[in-house]
């Protein structure tokens, strides 16, 4: 009998078999300098952990002398590609337009 694929809160895959499933996340840093940070990962709380140099992973190299980062925006994507197309789509948006983004995500 196979074991039903099940996925964390933080989009950690589980494995099924030999296989293992993630699940992909855009997600919005909000710097100490209050830049805002774009990034892709399959791990938001792992990632973010990164970016503050709580572990031993690399953080990008825009957050790491803007430390400390709070996350501020996550969004679920069905896979690695549409997680990094969502990615640059985010990217191209002004600072006000990602502002009026992450508003809307918290109502």
């Amino acid at each position: 009998m196979k074991k039903k694929n099940t996925v964390t809160k933080k989009g950690v895959a589980e494995k099924e078999g030999n296989k293992s499933i993630s699940q992909w996340f855009v997600y919005i840093l909000r710097c100490a300098d209050d830049t805002l940070y774009t990034g892709i990962t399959t791990d938001v709380e792992r990632r973010v952990r990164e970016h503050n140099g709580e572990l031993k992973g690399k953080g990008a190299k825009c957050t790491r002398a803007r430390r400390p980062v709070q996350l501020i925006y996550t969004e679920l994507c069905a896979d690695r590609s549409d997680a990094g197309k969502r990615e640059w789509g985010i990217k191209q948006l002004s600072k006000n337009q990602k502002e009026k983004l992450i508003k809307i995500a918290r109502h």
